[in-house]
């Protein structure tokens, strides 16, 4: 595993394991005291995911903490986004799938039978990998929701401008918000979509990939504002970018998937679930460290 010298160097200069694969080094400017376990907001217990007969996710539980970032990590198709669309029931919208286990919000399980989906979805936004605004004027997009949920509120005019400050669009739009969202670029339009999100107020936020497409600079700038976010919201995020995971997260989980012998399909499992600095500078399973020096993935 890495030194102690080796871990103190920044994603710039990775750190070396004893093998001397490359390791990837936690930023410093993300470290901050966090409870050992996380003050639990939302949780998965013993989820299992199936598209038809084909079984997904197994068992997964986790726990996410209050105004915390959690980073979702692993190879492709080791169920990453199949857990985040479950935990605001996004996979409700797919007919061939199944849930079974438990997401609780609050104490809540959110697949209860008397539980609104709609509602469930307003108190836990997603923002998803591409922009995806509306062909409409940027007002309207962040205003949708308000409108559309029927959220009581006394001036739409400032809940559209607070949304877009929490958003750090503000000063980009504030004179052209008549003007079609899609005049905008990558990483406004990301940013829009956020902005659309929290304006009805959210709990959670749910992220992923939210800059798989977009350049570095608007990169940089959806991470520095999701760790402005986390001030107000619990976020979660799926990246396959395990610098943004260091950078960004105060805690990871790292999935992988697993074939069966039969029929060859890929199961996905979590493996290890920690903090970020535990999971990217002394991960417990061999596994992590095999993803994370990337000997594999």
């Amino acid at each position: 595993m890495t030194s102690s010298s080796a871990r103190q160097k920044t994603l710039g200069d990775p750190a070396l394991d004893d093998d001397g694969e490359a390791m990837v080094a936690v930023e410093q400017r993300n470290h901050r005291d966090i409870p050992e376990t996380p003050y639990g907001v939302m949780a998965a217990k013993a989820l299992n995911v199936y598209y038809g007969d084909f079984l997904a996710v197994r068992d997964v539980t986790l726990e996410f903490g209050h105004n915390e970032i959690t980073a979702l990590i692993g190879p492709s198709g080791c169920g990453k986004s199949t857990v985040i669309r479950c935990l605001n029931r996004m996979n409700d919208l797919v007919s061939s799938a199944r849930v079974t286990g438990a997401v609780t919000y609050h104490g809540q399980n959110i697949y209860d039978r008397d539980v609104d989906p709609i509602e469930v979805r307003r108190r836990i936004g997603m923002v998803f990998q591409k922009p995806n605004p509306f062909p409409k004027s940027i007002y309207d997009n962040v205003a949708y929701g308000p409108r559309v949920t029927g959220m009581k509120t006394k001036n739409l005019d400032e809940v559209v401008e607070q949304a877009l400050r929490g958003a750090a669009l503000w000063d980009e739009v504030k004179d052209k918000l008549k003007q079609n969202a899609y005049g905008l670029s990558g990483g406004q339009q990301q940013r829009l979509c956020i902005a659309r999100t929290i304006a009805t107020q959210p709990d959670v936020l749910l992220m992923d990939e939210p800059c798989s497409a977009l350049d570095p600079i608007a990169t940089s700038r959806i991470e520095d504002l999701m760790m402005e976010l986390r001030q107000q919201f619990t976020i979660i995020i799926v990246t396959h970018n395990m610098q943004q995971a260091a950078r960004v997260s105060d805690r990871t989980a790292f999935f992988t998937a697993q074939a069966d012998d039969t029929t060859g399909n890929r199961t996905g499992l979590l493996v290890e679930y920690d903090k970020t600095a535990t999971i990217f500078s002394n991960p417990k399973d061999k596994r992590t460290e095999d993803y994370i020096s990337g000997r594999f993935g």
